[in-house]
């Protein structure tokens, strides 16, 4: 195993929990390929914003983040199973979580940010969002189609289409995390939205 493939398991410990090693594989090789077109070294190396600029972590990266979300998206996932015999793939869960922001080593490239920021009419500012750039990235490692649709419509994308249920559990603990984050005062004040700072007064942390 080389070494970005080891810093990416070091980041992102949840990529053990894929029982199906095919699919573990595809999703650590989601993030090499991600990586290797950006300018980032290791998923750590992602500044922790939601999107460049907007919901700024005070403390860390971009894998403090994708770890919460296949945690929380985990816990639904085994709520639902255990108490409501609701059939769910787990796997994709848990790979979905871990690639659901694989798109942001493109829109949070600082070389991409500069040149986009440099005439935005050219291809647009950025002329990909995360979400439709990190499906782009599954299907290109073979990742599962419903892998790569957790990636395209866990945000805004999504409510265009009807989202898988694997898809919705990450979509729910993923704006679950950033309110949460943003009201226990864990993001930069002025970085979050004024829809998400109407509903709470963030906690005021060191």
């Amino acid at each position: 195993m080389n070494e970005l493939r080891r810093s990416i398991i070091a980041d992102l410990p949840e990529i053990d929990l894929i029982s199906h090693a095919e699919l573990r594989e595809q999703t650590i090789d989601a993030w090499v390929l991600a990586l290797e077109k950006s300018s980032f070294k290791r998923v750590s190396d992602i500044p922790g914003d939601a999107n460049p600029g907007l919901l700024v972590l005070k403390h860390g990266r971009q894998n403090v983040h994708l770890s919460g979300v296949t945690r929380l998206a985990i816990d639904l996932a085994d709520h639902f199973e255990k108490t409501h015999s609701v059939r769910i793939d787990k796997d994709i869960v848990i790979a979905g979580g871990i690639c659901h922001d694989v798109g942001k080593a493109w829109e949070c490239d600082p070389k991409n940010q500069s040149r986009w920021s440099a005439d935005g009419s050219a291809v647009g500012f950025p002329s990909l969002r995360h979400p439709v750039y990190g499906a782009y990235i599954c299907l290109q490692v073979g990742l599962p189609e419903s892998v790569a649709h957790i990636a395209a419509c866990h945000s805004s994308e999504g409510d265009q289409v009807k989202r898988s249920l694997e898809c919705l559990i990450v979509h729910e603990a993923d704006y679950t995390w950033w309110k949460i984050s943003a009201a226990s005062g864990l993001v930069v004040p002025d970085t979050i939205p004024n829809g998400y700072s109407r509903q709470f007064c963030p906690r005021e942390t060191r």
